[in-house]
């Protein structure tokens, strides 16, 4: 009764969302405000919802295949409530255990990373659940994390030249933050870590969607939202906003105005380009990294958990999925412009390394996503707004920022985008700033 009495309350106060952008952190702010009893309108320039996390048909396969891959951790608690919440967290697979397989393909060397359950790192003892070269003085570098500089990069914080370094670190580092180390902001990386490998094995189960990145985060999301007033509108692009007296009051759409009226408010989940492009004077991120993905129509065996981290290649993960082995290249501006074909020719070595599959190559997809995330840098962390924007710059008091390129802490991830979309639904309920 106590909820429903909140709900009541809240729906007095706000009586609709307008979101612009339906990417993981408006649908975020969506399912977030449908929980408090508000419904919301998403409105998508593209022709589907999902933004850099979706899946679609591609017809030179003959199949299904994400725009990218995406490898989600346990610790990643804002990701799973919001798949708990839409009914969803099911549709992940992974081995259940932490385990990450990695291969050296200049030496052939094979090990698994395999931390224990418990926070206490006992792996780190065992010769065959860490890194092969390493000691516990390696891993206590890890204690680095706590004491790095504000703007201190990967590179400086941990020194490149150990082997725990470039056989676990640095990996990790390229991936979670799609920055190349020497430029990477270290303190991202520890927002990561903190949340995941220093909790221990726990927060470190690894998963992926078994069907595709939309069968996970965003069908089940719009079918969720659909009955509690959720409304999605694809191919509308937001063009302008008009606002009177600090207050967003329409949306302007190649279809019309869209009033906002007393009582709604504005979400502005949309990337940063597009944001800074609505809201002059919005200080947002404006250097950016590619992610390079490769699809394969292929079948492999998937192993004990369906990935593998590759070394010494142009591949740096490999994902096996049903018919499809998918490959991502991280902090890729370097080889983005690359011909297709090129890069196909470039990885495909890797892959039968890595799979130990057959001579010829299969057919491929490649796909680039040029600005798949702001660059990780302390330049650009600093360009990073809060979720309001500032009140000193005249902002509309119904309007609230989300995005992975807002300030979540984390870098660009799905979970820095699904907090930053609950962030912003919190913001909404509480009610415009002075």
């Amino acid at each position: 009764m106590a909820e429903d009495v909140d709900r009541a309350a809240v729906r007095a106060r706000v009586s609709r969302v307008h979101i612009v952008g339906a990417g993981i952190a408006g649908l975020a702010a969506a399912v977030a405000l449908a929980r408090q009893g508000v419904a919301a309108t998403l409105y998508e320039a593209g022709p589907a919802a999902g933004g850099r996390c979706r899946s679609y048909f591609d017809r030179g396969l003959g199949c299904r295949i994400d725009n990218g891959n995406h490898l989600l951790l346990s610790g990643n608690h804002a990701a799973m409530a919001y798949l708990d919440t839409i009914g969803a967290r099911s549709t992940l697979g992974g081995p259940g255990v932490a385990r990450f397989p990695f291969v050296d393909l200049a030496s052939g060397e094979r090990w698994t990373v395999a931390p224990d359950a418990g926070r206490i790192p006992w792996w780190i003892l065992r010769p065959g659940r860490r890194v092969p070269g390493t000691g516990l003085r390696d891993y206590l570098a890890l204690l680095a994390l706590r004491r790095i500089g504000a703007d201190s990069t990967v590179a400086e914080a941990f020194g490149t030249a150990g082997v725990l370094y470039q056989r676990l670190l640095e990996p990790l580092a390229v991936a979670a933050l799609n920055t190349p180390p020497a430029e990477a902001l270290a303190r991202l990386l520890r927002a990561v870590l903190m949340d995941t490998l220093m909790q221990g094995g726990r927060a470190c189960i690894p998963s992926f969607p078994r069907e595709g990145l939309s069968a996970s985060f965003v069908d089940p999301a719009l079918a969720w939202l659909e009955p509690r007033g959720g409304r999605l509108l694809t191919g509308c692009r937001v063009a302008a906003l008009r606002t009177e007296e600090r207050r967003v009051t329409a949306l302007e759409t190649a279809d019309g105005a869209v009033a906002v009226n007393a009582g709604e408010a504005v979400v502005m989940a949309a990337p940063p380009w597009v944001a800074s492009g609505l809201l002059p004077g919005l200080i947002a991120p404006e250097q950016f990294q590619a992610i390079v993905n490769l699809h394969f129509r292929l079948d492999a065996e998937p192993g004990e958990t369906g990935f593998v981290g590759v070394l010494g290649g142009v591949a740096e993960w490999v994902f096996v999925k049903p018919g499809v082995v998918s490959v991502t290249i991280s902090a890729a501006n370097r080889i983005v412009d690359l011909p297709a074909e090129e890069l196909a020719a470039r990885v495909w070595p890797d892959v039968r390394a890595a799979l130990g599959v057959g001579e010829a190559m299969p057919a491929v997809r490649v796909v680039k996503e040029r600005r798949a995330t702001f660059a990780a840098t302390a330049a650009q962390e600093r360009r990073r707004p809060g979720v309001r924007w500032p009140a000193e710059t005249g902002g509309p008091r119904n309007l609230v920022l989300a995005g992975d390129w807002t300030s979540t802490g984390l870098p660009g991830t799905i979970e820095g985008a699904t907090r930053s979309g609950t962030a912003a639904a919190a913001a909404v309920v509480a009610g415009d700033r002075a």
